[in-house]
């Protein structure tokens, strides 16, 4: 990867008059901006459709792009639906927070309504559309289609023939909820169609995508529904095992993921097809791809499906490069970030090296004054991405608030900030100087907001924040395009 710089900024924090950011104008304009700032990269969090939670890494789906996501205005361009019917519905009234509940009420009423106008005027391009994505659509689209015959319970909830997939409750399920699977269907057909328009517009402008792989799927989705045996899962399709990680400093119980763990050895047996379509799926959408808890594919944390806590788990040996061979083998051109954060092993290291795919280094982290850190700059490869902070930390204007004074005095001196520039700016200076090939900030980094986007471990309020309308001003691009071009990121 060429030395360039980027901004952390999710689809759903984008501005818009309805409630969620979308794939429509406000998405150009912000590749207008990272252009003007002479940002390479725009990187975001996964696009599938959320579940329970609303979490982006809990989806239906490992290959579906999320319905909220869909620009409503483009449909109301192309008549497929009209101006007043979207005003129409309540989309909530804070437009610094993400309203879930009501986006969910609204917004499927609308598609339902443009998808039969929508099969009337591309039905042709549809079918060919599902055709193209058979090997995970037409489940996806029938897994849909039952979840809300089912009240939206999870899989393992229906009827014993269905969650077991039976021909003959399968062949009746497709006749009975035909309507609703041409839904989904259309859903996914526009939501690529939009997806493909915004990609193209961003290369035009010398802007790719860096997007995330979470690990694990949930285990209310189509993925484990549709192909039981990739998984440990018993006789019934009950998890025997499911991810977590291990008690530490901060989580006395660990953390109890409740991911269904892979069957690698039938994942081996079959040449990792599945993860070869996974990577074919994401290297539609994405440029570069951020692998989420990268140390799993070395050794993972496996906790007994009836356990209520991570505590009784135990490390057991992934397929490390005898996977990760075969992704490079099969996707030369393709370009990943390994997500290694926290603490890691010898031999997850090595595989960090086998890879050879940069690592992550996060400055929040650096200046822990207990204890020496490895995050700290002076030491960098050169081969590692440099974040004040992810998705999953607070912005630099939070940290300064909430982090011990000792750790605050450190990244002062280290860095040498000074009230002339400012304790933010300061700190991406450090990040932005360092010799690390990339170097990405979220954006409330550049504009001092306090919004974190998801506090781990905190069940609610997580994935709502939203940027606002005139926040991204010329001068806050030429601002950025001024210190990219200063440390040769530009």
């Amino acid at each position: 990867m060429e030395r360039s710089s980027g901004i952390l900024l999710p689809i759903s924090s984008l501005p818009s008059p309805y409630g969620i950011g979308t794939l429509g104008k406000e998405a150009r304009d912000f590749v207008d901006f990272l252009a003007k700032a002479k940002q390479r990269w725009w990187q975001i969090l996964p696009v599938a459709p959320t579940s329970y939670g609303d979490s982006p890494y809990q989806s239906f789906s490992a290959y579906a792009g999320n319905p909220y996501f869909i620009d409503l205005e483009q449909l109301i361009e192309i008549g497929l639906l009209k101006k007043e019917e979207v005003e129409a519905c309540d989309w909530g009234d804070d437009p610094t927070r993400v309203d879930y509940g009501k986006i969910y009420n609204s917004r499927f009423a609308l598609l339902e309504k443009a998808a039969v106008i929508g099969w009337q005027r591309y039905g042709g391009e549809i079918e060919a559309f599902v055709n193209q994505n058979k090997s995970w659509l037409p489940d996806y689209a029938l897994f849909m289609a039952l979840k809300r015959a089912n009240g939206m319970k999870a899989w393992t909830e229906w009827e014993e023939s269905v969650r077991m997939r039976e021909s003959a409750a399968l062949d009746k399920a497709r006749e009975e909820l035909a309507e609703d699977i041409r839904l989904f269907s259309f859903i996914q057909f526009v939501f690529f169609r939009q997806w493909r328009a915004l990609k193209a517009y961003a290369h035009e402008k010398n802007v790719g995508i860096i997007g995330d792989m979470p690990i694990y799927v949930a285990m209310d989705s189509a993925d484990v529904w549709a192909d039981p045996g990739s998984f440990q899962l018993d006789s019934r399709n009950v998890p025997t095992e499911v991810s977590g990680v291990p008690p530490d400093s901060f989580t006395a119980d660990g953390q109890l993921w409740g991911n269904p763990l892979y069957n690698w050895e039938a994942m081996k047996a079959d040449g990792y097809g599945w993860w070869i379509r996974r990577m074919a799926g994401a290297s539609k959408l994405y440029d570069v791809i951020r692998i989420d808890h990268f140390r799993g594919f070395e050794s993972y944390w496996a906790v007994p499906g009836d356990a209520k806590t991570a505590k009784d788990g135990r490390w057991v040996k992934g397929p490390g490069m005898d996977l990760l061979g075969v992704l490079k083998r099969w996707f030369p051109d393709l370009e990943f970030i390994a997500e290694d954060l926290g603490y890691l092993t010898p031999q997850v290291k090595q595989l960090l090296d086998d890879f050879g795919f940069p690592g992550m280094k996060v400055l929040e982290f650096a200046f822990d004054s207990r204890e020496p850190s490895t995050y700290l700059p002076h030491p960098y490869p050169s081969n590692c991405v440099c974040y004040p902070g992810t998705h999953d930390n607070p912005p630099l204007a939070r940290w300064r608030k909430d982090a011990a004074k000792e750790d605050i005095a450190l990244a002062k001196k280290y860095l040498g900030l000074n009230r002339t520039e400012g304790f933010s700016r300061g700190v991406i200076r450090g990040g932005m100087s360092s010799v690390a090939d990339l170097f990405v900030a979220q954006m409330q980094d550049y504009l001092e907001d306090t919004g974190r986007i998801n506090t781990p471990g905190i069940p609610s309020g997580n994935w709502q924040w939203r940027l606002t309308e005139g926040k991204l001003t010329d001068e806050l691009a030429l601002e950025i395009a001024e210190m990219t071009t200063r440390y040769g990121r530009a």
